[in-house]
């Protein structure tokens, strides 16, 4: 009689660790769990336990996994590009959630549902990121833009690109927002002037700017709550 095939060791793991989250949850996992959960599809042949763990060890958390590059993630060992691939799919769905949540809501009501998908985009991006978020007559979001990209220190601003836009959206007023991926959102002297700049180029098509959002790693800062708007 031939022998049966060996069981690898971590086939038992995977089916308790389903189990917890299927009774529990995913608040009783660790994130590296949850990793882990995410990996048994994508890496089904091999113990990704040692994996999730170096991977939230070298990112930082979850968010930091999912927000990394396709390059700095195959530098770690055992990340295939296809491993890769499907761990950036978890950013994108989370932003994707994210901004139904907020999408077609007056942002008076959902601020902090509005806050949190600005937060789920862009908090964990390695370089500067300037975002409009476009408004109609209610205040609901109907839609938002990366119009610039630039260094971990610097994305450049075209005013005259912020209201073309907003134009061509119908917008009636729009938010601001970028990202400081030092972690300090206290607002630069740069910072400022651009948003009294931006202000400014709205008024002749009344375009109203409410607010500034800077997004760090932890926190966020607000003009408006700062009294610089």
């Amino acid at each position: 009689m031939p022998d049966k095939p060996e069981i690898p060791h971590h086939a038992g793991h995977r089916d308790r660790l389903r189990q917890r989250f299927a009774t529990a949850g995913g608040d009783a996992l660790a994130d590296y769990e949850l990793l882990e959960l995410f990996l048994f599809r994508s890496i089904p042949r091999r113990d990704v336990k040692p994996l999730a763990k170096d991977l939230i060890a070298r990112f930082g958390d979850l968010g930091g996994v999912a927000a990394a590059s396709i390059e700095a993630l195959t530098e770690v060992k055992g990340v295939s590009e296809k491993t890769a691939v499907d761990l950036q799919l978890l950013r994108s769905v989370a932003s994707r959630m994210a901004r139904e949540g907020a999408l077609d809501k007056p942002v008076i009501s959902s601020w902090s549902t509005l806050v949190n998908y600005c937060r789920t985009a862009m908090q964990h991006e390695n370089v500067e990121q300037f975002r409009v978020l476009y408004l109609d007559k209610k205040n609901r979001l109907k839609a938002d833009e990366v119009i610039s990209k630039g260094t971990v220190d610097q994305a450049p601003v075209y005013p005259r690109e912020v209201v073309k836009r907003a134009l061509a959206h119908d917008a009636s007023a729009i938010i601001l927002v970028h990202n400081h991926p030092s972690g300090d959102v206290t607002p630069s002297t740069s910072d400022i002037e651009i948003t009294k700049t931006i202000v400014e180029a709205c008024k002749p098509f009344n375009i109203v700017v409410h607010d500034h959002l800077i997004i760090g790693r932890e926190m966020t800062a607000s003009f408006k709550t700062l009294g610089l708007i």
